[in-house]
């Protein structure tokens, strides 16, 4: 099972001292995080994407090129790749390079993203949001897996005789998750394609998410990629920890409540018992993320959100040691017990080669 964390890239004032910090120290903050995250032994580091204040990652391959350069093993990801806005092709591209550069350390999250602004600003409808996302990773799908594809659609330009360069690493596309937190549709489309699904898992209670995993589950079963017990599930979660719980609430309590998202809105004490945010001990957080497997089964990926509503870097690094020293070593323990043999691993680079190549010698041995 992999463990990291995913960052939104807000630029957010201290509710405690009045001050925001700059775009540069922001996105800098952002590459110190990363560099965290490897050094306390976390799988993932994953960026979101915006094209408006208050967020600063509006070019995620840029960033996640830059850390796979002072980085070795640290996987690096997208919490939200906008295949509505983006145009395909660029997709395909922009990833199969960074595929390049990181030795293949790489997979993304596509999503419809959260901003109604965006639509237009990059020529698209927002009433088109998931038939756009639906045609354009057709087209992602296609361009890393065809050397030369031949496509006609309704939101771009036909492709005559195209072929996307550089071609995917080792002829293996990157992985792919699809992220959503309220579309059926978009649960049915990582579900046919035998990608996996990704649920925020902040702002919704576990019957909500329950439900989107379930479908995402029994439709992967549907189109013949396995059981619904292998389908390849992810999960946020959202947690502020000290030593003390009472500590931890105390100090947290001005951060959530003037939060861009969620602020002036339901109590602390209200949110974290009708979502998974845990504010409180490393004990606290390890007993709520182990109850996560009662609602959406043996999943892979668990990433957590430690970096918003105006932190300060030197507090979220410390919530970063506490996390990489007493609640992920335990989470991985306590997470493989009972886990069965026939649920598989997140999918890697290497695993995704490893299965390549057996598909070939098995098809050399059949002829």
């Amino acid at each position: 099972m992999q463990f990291g964390i995913f960052t939104v890239g807000d630029v957010t004032p201290d509710p405690t001292t009045g001050r925001t910090p700059t775009e540069r120290e922001r996105i800098k903050a952002m590459v110190a995080i990363a560099l965290k995250a490897e050094e306390v032994g976390l799988d993932v580091f994953a960026t979101g994407e915006h094209h408006n204040p208050p967020f600063v990652p509006s070019s995620p391959t840029t960033m996640l090129g830059y850390i796979a350069a002072r980085t070795e093993k640290l996987i690096l990801s997208t919490s939200t790749t906008l295949i509505t806005t983006n145009d395909p092709v660029k997709i395909a591209e922009d990833f199969a390079m960074l595929q390049h550069l990181a030795d293949g350390r790489v997979d993304l999250m596509m999503g419809r993203g959260n901003t109604g602004p965006v639509y237009p600003w990059f020529g698209q409808d927002i009433r088109e949001g998931i038939n756009l996302a639906i045609e354009n990773y057709n087209l992602v799908h296609r361009l890393w897996r065809e050397d030369v594809v031949n496509w006609e659609g309704k939101f771009r330009t036909p492709l005559q005789g195209f072929t996307s360069t550089p071609r995917p690493l080792d002829g293996v596309a990157p992985f792919v998750w699809h992220g959503s937190i309220r579309s059926p549709e978009i649960a049915e489309q990582a579900a046919f394609y035998g990608d996996g699904f990704f649920h925020n898992n902040i702002f919704w209670p576990a019957d909500h998410t329950k439900q989107m995993v379930e479908l995402y589950r029994a439709r992967y079963a549907h189109y013949g990629h396995g059981t619904p017990e292998q389908a390849i599930v992810g999960l946020g979660g959202q947690a502020f920890m000290r030593k003390n719980s009472q500590d931890a609430v105390r100090e947290f309590r001005p951060y959530f409540d003037n939060a861009p998202v969620y602020g002036h809105g339901p109590s602390l004490e209200d949110f974290t018992d009708q979502t998974p945010l845990t504010v409180g001990s490393p004990q606290q957080v390890i007993e709520k993320t182990l109850a996560f497997r009662e609602y959406a089964g043996d999943y892979q990926r668990q990433l957590f959100l430690m970096d918003h509503a105006g932190l300060p870097l030197k507090t979220v690094l410390e919530q970063l040691d506490l996390l990489g020293e007493e609640v992920v070593p335990v989470l991985r323990e306590e997470f493989a017990k009972g886990r069965p043999a026939d649920v598989p691993d997140a999918p890697t680079h290497a695993s995704l080669l490893a299965a390549k190549n057996t598909a070939a010698q098995d098809k050399e041995t059949v002829a």
